[in-house]
């Protein structure tokens, strides 16, 4: 079966999120590659809505990371480097570890261990199926990991990298993006997080990015 486009006509409720989806949408697969120059007059019309509401959306998507200004504010799919993979994954890595210490402290944490195992079984039901919602799952993943401490500080530190984690999947290829996507690698941080131990925990959360920067820098 052909794949649908994301870059398509929209239904006329609700255009901002529509058009962010489809954006990230486009970004994601390789239908709008890294350094692609965003042209408004173009894309408006390939979505189906107005310049203004595509710039909102294209706001947005400079805020996650995803869209980068260059010379005179002209908009395009951001690139990036090996050393900011790097980079990036360090502080995701200080980040998911602060996570991974406190909920192993926390005096009650079977709810949030519930909903990180719920998300490491989606992840389990999506294997074989295409890498965007495979993706997907991986993000919700780690995007649980700091939700459920409840630290909005920690979550909103994770939210301002999301699009940069993004890029770098569409960076590396999608056979190596692929590569950071096993369940087994996933569970292991919430198996840590249950024993108690925040050494424990911090180390199987830094091994995890080591692992992944490593297999998309390779």
């Amino acid at each position: 079966m052909a794949q649908t486009a994301a870059l398509s006509g929209l239904r006329k409720t609700n255009l901002r999120e529509q058009a962010l989806l489809a954006l990230r949408r486009a970004i994601s697969t390789g239908e709008l590659a890294p350094g692609t120059h965003l042209v408004e007059t173009d894309l408006s019309e390939r979505l189906g809505i107005s310049r203004g509401t595509l710039r909102e959306a294209m706001r947005q998507l400079q805020q996650e990371g995803i869209v980068s200004a260059g010379p005179r504010g002209r908009l395009s799919v951001r690139t990036l480097d090996a050393q900011e993979v790097i980079d990036l994954f360090a502080v995701r890595a200080a980040l998911e570890a602060l996570a991974a210490q406190t909920l192993s402290t926390a005096d009650d944490n079977d709810a949030a261990l519930d909903r990180l195992r719920e998300s490491v079984q989606t992840m389990a039901d999506l294997t074989g199926v295409d890498l965007e919602q495979r993706i997907e799952a991986d993000l919700a993943f780690h995007l649980e990991l700091v939700r459920v401490t409840g630290n909005a500080s920690l979550l909103h530190s994770w939210q301002s990298l999301e699009g940069a984690i993004r890029m770098s999947f569409m960076w590396a290829g999608h056979d190596k993006a692929a590569g950071n996507m096993r369940v087994d690698r996933h569970r292991a941080i919430v198996d840590a997080i249950a024993d108690g131990d925040p050494e424990a925990a911090r180390a199987c959360v830094v091994e995890h990015m080591r692992e992944a920067v490593a297999n998309l820098v390779q």
